[in-house]
């Protein structure tokens, strides 16, 4: 369990960066996996998710998650009749109390924001693909609708993989470059032709050109922490056949 130092002075806020620890999953899933699009059993992610409710201080059935497909779809909960889990996109916004909004993650960045201003919380799902498309301009966007002002706008990233451990091939490299020649600066060429990508400074470039300042990073490599994170990438280089989810929550009182 992870968090940001500036949240935490929120009487008012509940939130949680989860590790992978401390769940009932076995095996590949060890422990806490929260991501039905796992092949972990059913019952197992229930009792994890409960055991988050629980944690971040809200009935199970008000822990809200998104079926994430990496878009720039932001859903906005505006009351508690249009409390739905498992609707399409990649975040949350929400003025309604005691719900938590969660985002589930296993190598991207967990993103959680707050307005104390106007009572507005947030989070974002944000790997490569959704922040070059837009998924931090219209969660930004979605603030401003409801009359937030980005200079009372907290936002923290949470753990994500490192650049180290990023390694992509020339397309990839091409895409980012094609879209603005500025964003060079977030790869290193490594000696067989490939590049590393800094995630964790592309969506912090994404977020500082909406002019948001508060900015909080929880500084931690998902890929290189095995015992505390879920990695796709890392399930990926050692040939396993799956991998669970982590979960990063935020709610209000």
């Amino acid at each position: 369990m992870f968090f940001s130092k500036k949240l935490k002075k929120f009487e008012n806020l509940e939130h949680c960066f989860f590790s992978r620890k401390n769940g009932f999953s076995k095996e590949l899933y060890t422990s806490l996996n929260c991501g039905f699009g796992s092949g972990d059993k059913k019952e197992n992610i229930l009792k994890n998710l409960s055991l988050v409710s629980q944690k971040i201080g809200c009935k199970d059935e008000l822990l809200i998650t998104l079926n994430q497909t990496h878009s720039n779809k932001v859903v906005h909960l505006k009351n508690i009749g249009s409390i739905k889990n498992k609707l399409l996109g990649d975040a949350i916004v929400t003025k309604v109390k005691n719900v938590g909004i969660g985002i589930l993650t296993a190598d991207c960045a967990p993103i959680l924001l707050y307005d104390p201003q106007k009572k507005i919380i947030g989070c974002i799902h944000s790997g490569w693909k959704g922040p070059l498309n837009g998924v931090i301009k219209n969660t930004i966007k979605k603030f401003k609708e409801l009359d937030s002002n980005t200079d009372n706008l907290f936002v923290v990233v949470g753990p994500c993989i490192g650049k180290e451990n990023y390694e992509i091939k020339a397309d990839f490299y091409e895409k980012f470059i094609n879209e603005d020649p500025k964003y060079e600066k977030f790869f290193n060429k490594t000696m067989n032709d490939k590049y590393i990508f800094d995630l964790r400074g592309f969506i912090n470039k994404k977020i500082l050109d909406l002019n948001v300042k508060n900015i909080e990073n929880i500084e931690m490599d998902t890929f290189a922490s095995q015992e505390t994170f879920y990695s796709y990438r890392r399930s990926r280089l050692n040939n396993e056949k799956d991998y669970g989810r982590c979960i990063s929550v935020i709610l209000m009182t």
